[in-house]
């Protein structure tokens, strides 16, 4: 019994000790904060005229920034900034007004703001030497944004398969796409949004109609959930920005090297009347044609695009064009 009792004193006076020390103890050090190379986040930004902005940040080093097409969201990179992510850089996509993530807005649904929201988007990152890549809608987004830029926010600028330097059928653009084609788009948005953001990737966005063609079903669904995630009304009044908004200016504006990157099956924004022409507009342009390629070609051969898109970003030379995989 003497045993236990002697047992019992030390453990209490053991936890009495340990007790005191807690209390009256040098206070813990603050968190280490995470390195920036550890750093990967997703939040919001609320912009001037208070709509939210939904962004992606990953990583650390140089600075890629995704600019997606309509009407899908920033997810469309998804393959993109892992790569890059993997390669040492730091990525960022964000879903454009009305899009995504970001507030579903009845107004601002124009180039020029959305410019705007991008600058601001830099602004609040502090974006500094970085490389803007722009697909489809985001690459007008790219050289407008580009060239208006503040001296050192932009380093290089990417435009794949995009829509400048203007897409409509005009007397200044003969070659063109008929204002009809896009009433027409207007009219499947407007009549039953969610089966036509099923008809346009199960069919030309990504060449799924053609003959021999692989399809994807994920690619379609996955297409289908970026474009109902955002709001019908500015993805209405956004046929209209990609559409009818001449970049022809901005791409002469433009004094950073740019990589132009165009299928010449593209069935959305039609080889002749884009790639070709912006890539003579731009000072320091370099043009890659990818045979076969669709519209959707960063999803259906994203090694393909993500090798060429690094060595542009490194300095190197691009690889020789080859037609896309069978």
């Amino acid at each position: 019994m003497h045993e236990v009792n002697e047992m019992r004193r030390s453990l209490l006076l053991a936890s009495a000790a340990a007790a005191a020390s807690f209390v009256v103890g040098p206070p813990a050090a603050p968190a280490a904060q995470p390195k920036r190379e550890n750093h990967m986040s997703s939040s919001t930004i609320t912009l001037k005229d208070g709509t939210q902005i939904y962004y992606k940040d990953w990583g650390s080093g140089q600075a890629i920034v995704f600019h997606h097409g309509w009407p899908l969201s920033a997810d469309d990179w998804d393959a993109q900034m892992l790569f890059f992510l993997s390669h040492g850089y730091r990525v960022i996509a964000h879903d454009r007004r009305g899009h995504g993530r970001s507030s579903q807005t009845e107004n601002g649904n124009d180039m020029d703001t959305y410019v705007a929201d991008v600058a601001q988007l830099a602004k609040h990152l502090d974006l500094r030497n970085a490389v803007h890549i722009g697909h489809s809608t985001g690459g007008g987004e790219v050289a407008r944004y580009v060239a208006r830029a503040e001296k050192g926010r932009v380093a290089k600028a990417v435009l794949i398969d995009a829509v400048p330097p203007i897409m409509v059928k005009s007397d200044k653009n003969p070659g063109g796409t008929p204002i009809e084609a896009f009433d027409g788009l207007r009219s499947a948005v407007a009549a039953n949004r969610s089966q036509f953001y099923l008809d346009l990737p199960s069919g030309p966005f990504y060449g799924f109609n053609r003959p021999g063609a692989k399809v994807s079903q994920g690619l379609i669904y996955n297409w289908w959930r970026q474009g109902m995630m955002g709001g019908a009304k500015a993805h209405y009044d956004c046929i209209k920005v990609f559409s009818e908004t001449d970049f022809t200016e901005d791409l002469k504006a433009i004094e950073v090297p740019t990589l132009i990157l165009h299928g010449d099956d593209d069935q959305i924004v039609p080889f002749a009347d884009s790639g070709p022409l912006s890539a003579k507009l731009v000072k320091r342009a370099t043009f890659k044609v990818y045979p076969g390629g669709p519209h959707g070609v960063c999803q259906t051969e994203p090694d393909m695009v993500n090798r060429d898109l690094l060595a542009f970003v490194k300095g190197e030379p691009l690889a020789a064009s080859m037609p896309p995989r069978a």
